[in-house]
């Protein structure tokens, strides 16, 4: 379940894999993929996806497969089925309770109190109620939702994560859309610094309690550039995120893979912000880098021999030239700058040159929609304008 970002290292160690994605997904046309399950409703708690999964397992497998998920409705959607998808499916995750700590952030909030975690000062907002009365919160802060899951935070926010909160005035001029999207949101302590600040440690644990495998990484650019989603990234060399990664999964008793996001303060101390205990598109750069987590989670499950993990060489990139030609010009890179140093990516959204599919039909369905959308703004100007009436008319 998930794109070419987690096929593609699967791919890389010889897996083919059915893909569980909206069918107009360019992982669909993959050479990686072996199957197609396509899917655009809703994931979490859906009973209809739970019976496709084992109904397709059924009729397919002899025994229970690997199954994998990118995305936090993917996480919900395994870990709150995982009895009844146990029967036909093997993965690996942590307990029910703690994935749901770690999704929601009011819950994750009250765990990092609980265990003292080095996250940010934060305040929980109940949408239902009124803004906290001035003096309550020291601004500016970070106003994010406590869960990111269909569409409720783009009636807060349609392009970021997050949104900064100058003043109390200005608090209270955006609760009329918090109080509309109904989702509690956090007030979050600002860290000061770019989204390139934001560091990340990546593992993969076994169902013993093993570290089988590590990894750091850094933002390069996102979109929007400030809290916005990443567009390039870079593995990294990062000894003190590593270390501090390494206590945070032990002391949260992790099991399966897992990302934690870090913010590097001024001083150069890190903050935690949050933990995903998911595969993600940073395992695509990982496995270029020479630590395949996918492909080691494979083989666990599969009882194979794990794939030789070398330390993750440093400097390996990874963008998504979909959106990063705009966050680059949003930063000031220039035009042949920005084309010069995606060519030399390493890694890309989509984009291989041994897998070719995707990128043609990822660009068919952008034309598609790009002439959709043109020939509705043509008709839309071509359209006479309505009939009014005033007073006195018949």
């Amino acid at each position: 379940m998930g794109d070419t970002d987690l096929l593609r290292p699967l791919g890389m160690s010889g897996v083919r894999a059915a893909v569980v994605a909206p069918a107009s997904s360019p992982a669909h046309q993959s050479r990686f993929a072996a199957g197609r399950i396509p899917w655009s409703g809703a994931w979490e708690e859906s009973e209809a996806l739970v019976e496709e999964l084992l109904r397709f397992a059924e009729d397919n497998f002899d025994e229970p497969v690997p199954l994998f998920y990118q995305y936090d409705r993917h996480l919900l959607l395994v870990s709150r089925h995982r009895g009844r998808l146990a029967e036909r499916y093997r993965f690996v995750l942590p307990p029910g309770e703690l994935v749901e700590d770690l999704v929601d952030k009011v819950r994750f909030e009250a765990l990092a109190r609980r265990m003292s975690l080095p996250v940010p000062a934060t305040t929980i907002l109940a949408a239902d109620h009124d803004p906290p009365e001035p003096g309550r919160l020291s601004f500016p802060v970070l106003l994010k939702p406590g869960i990111h899951l269909g569409d409720a935070w783009l009636l807060v926010e349609p392009e970021a994560k997050a949104v900064l909160v100058h003043s109390w005035e200005e608090l209270r001029s955006l609760w009329p859309r918090v109080r509309a999207s109904g989702v509690a949101m956090l007030a979050q302590e600002v860290v000061p610094g770019p989204e390139s600040r934001i560091e990340s440690y990546h593992s993969y644990v076994d169902a013993a309690g093993s570290l089988v495998a590590e990894f750091t990484g850094r933002k390069i650019r996102t979109r929007p550039a400030q809290f916005g989603y990443t567009t390039a990234l870079s593995i990294t060399e990062a000894e003190d995120v590593r270390v501090l990664g390494r206590q945070l999964v032990a002391a949260l008793n992790l099991r399966g893979v897992a990302k934690l996001d870090f913010k590097r303060t001024p001083d150069g101390s890190l903050r935690l912000l949050e933990v995903n205990p998911r595969f993600n598109l940073w395992h695509h750069p990982a496995a270029v880098a020479g630590v395949n987590l996918p492909a080691m989670v494979w083989a666990d499950l599969t009882g194979g021999p794990r794939p030789p993990s070398f330390h993750a060489r440093p400097g390996v990139r990874w963008s998504n030239p979909w959106q990063d030609q705009a966050a680059a010009r949003e930063t000031g890179v220039g035009g042949l700058q920005w084309a010069w140093w995606t060519l030399r990516c390493e890694s890309r959204h989509v984009v291989s040159r041994d897998d070719l599919r995707p990128l043609v039909h990822g660009i068919g369905v952008r034309g598609r929609r790009a002439l959709l959308r043109a020939f509705a703004r043509l008709r839309r100007q071509e359209s006479p304008a309505p009939a009014t009436m005033t007073l006195g008319q018949s």
